[in-house]
């Protein structure tokens, strides 16, 4: 299987190369190279959503989640249908009419450049942790389905990404995005045709498990997962990316409304994917993920299939932030409209994700990547608040600042300061509840800084 798989892995990375050569003649601006030319159709965006949505985290993180809690591990992704069908009918308009090119870019116009530079700061630096986790990831599914110990493979696979997306920007990204999620989906469902068909046995052993609550998966953890994980998919960076690349308003509605219904489908196929894991195979079995474990019991054929499905779920996120951060870096940071700029950017995130992906430093790499705790508590509601106020109603925007800042705090304090063995003894249970109740903060002060048009 090794030299089979190599030889799969050579020749689907030599098409996203070929792709991103082919883009780069098309790349005429700023414009085409950031967003795309914000000229996307419905099956573009769509496929490009569900192939952003769909990584790391939300194939081998929910199995291994669902093997250790249970099918109560389905919300995430359930909560996340639900931000994009709110989005949908709530804000993917409004955000596509207002022209803007990136998140702080629409943070920009609807609530001033304090709240754009901040915004991005936050984006720019959180995200090189992002990416590198998704590296990381993606290392260990390559070694384990190799067979192959070594950082070699992975930094090559690595560097090829940066290329792809250097080379083509938002345009090679979107068109590998197509083929990305289309592998993804059919390695996904193969699996799991060939487990409950092939080795279904325990089949009604994996039903009888099914609850929506359990004792490790409480009514508090619905509550709190609504709103974090859901607002992150209402109005998250990677998310709204995607509707900055519509060719209008009504594609952004439509794209997000579809990829919200799909996700449903495929939260139930992964969660079924992991309960059959959680009956079927021992904890003592396992090292290290539970789905890269699976693709020792397939037939080899379908072993391939579901290491490039899975694959292809780390690229897609991977490429997608990649692009994203690096835009913004250049265009709400440096406020320049340069690809030249965006490339050397894209180079340089993506080098230092690569330094942090396989020096070995999980402590870097948990720090960088802590700081999107400040975005969910901080950003979601003052940003949503803005944009529905936009064109209607002015903002206070010193208090609307204060929302943000607020909101990050609770979120810091959650992610870093518990760390310390005093605070974490001093707020003991309520640590957890932090993120909600910096939202619950922001949201308050967000609106009391709405005020009447002048």
């Amino acid at each position: 299987m090794n030299y089979i798989l190599i030889t799969s892995l050579i020749i689907y990375l030599a098409a996203f190369v070929a792709i991103s050569i082919f883009d780069v003649k098309k790349v005429k601006d700023f414009k085409d190279y950031a967003v795309a030319g914000m000229s996307q159709n419905t099956f573009a965006v769509t496929m490009s959503l569900l192939a952003t949505v769909i990584g790391a985290s939300t194939t081998i993180g929910i199995t291994d989640t669902v093997y250790s809690i249970g099918f109560p591990g389905i919300w995430w992704l359930m909560f996340g249908a639900v931000g994009l069908i709110l989005q949908s009918f709530v804000i993917s308009e409004k955000v596509r009419s207002t022209n803007a090119a990136t998140l702080p870019d629409l943070a920009k116009i609807t609530a001033g450049r304090t709240a754009e530079i901040i915004i991005a700061f936050i984006i720019v630096i959180s995200w090189i942790g992002v990416i590198a986790g998704q590296l990381a990831a993606m290392s260990r599914l390559i070694t384990f389905a190799t067979g192959r110990d070594g950082k070699v493979i992975p930094i090559i696979i690595s560097l090829i990404i940066i290329f792809y997306t250097l080379a083509g920007g938002q345009l090679s990204v979107v068109r590998t995005d197509k083929i990305q999620f289309i592998v993804i989906i059919v390695g996904i469902i193969i699996c799991f045709l060939y487990l409950y068909i092939f080795h279904g046995d325990n089949n009604a052993a994996v039903m009888s498990g099914i609850e929506l609550i359990n004792e490790n998966y409480r009514p508090v953890n619905l509550f709190t997962q609504l709103f974090v994980i859901g607002g992150v998919y209402f109005i998250g960076p990677d998310i709204m990316s995607r509707n900055f690349i519509s060719k209008d308003k009504k594609t952004a509605r439509i794209s997000a409304l579809t990829a919200g219904l799909a996700l449903v489908i495929f939260s139930v196929i992964i969660t079924l994917i992991g309960m059959w894991c959680r009956v079927n195979i021992s904890a003592s079995e396992i090292s290290g993920n539970t789905l890269t474990y699976v693709i020792k019991l397939l037939p080899m054929p379908i072993g391939i299939v579901l290491t490039l499905g899975l694959l292809s779920a780390i690229l897609s996120s991977t490429d997608t932030c990649l692009i994203n951060a690096s835009g913004i870096f250049v265009k709400d940071i440096l406020k320049k409209d340069n690809v030249v700029l965006v490339r050397i950017t894209v180079a340089v995130i993506g080098i230092l994700a690569i330094l942090l992906a396989f020096s070995g430093d999980g402590d870097i790499m948990s720090l960088l990547s802590g700081a999107y705790s400040v975005y969910t508590p901080g950003v979601i509601f003052p940003l949503t608040i803005a944009v529905l106020c936009h064109n209607k109603r002015e903002l206070r925007k010193k208090l609307w600042i204060s929302a943000v800042v607020l909101g990050g705090l609770f979120g810091i304090t959650s992610t870093y300061l518990t760390k310390i063995t005093a605070v974490a003894t001093l707020l003991g249970n309520v640590a957890s509840y932090l993120p909600l109740m910096g939202m619950g903060v922001s949201l308050v002060i967000s609106i009391l800084s709405i005020k009447k048009r002048s």
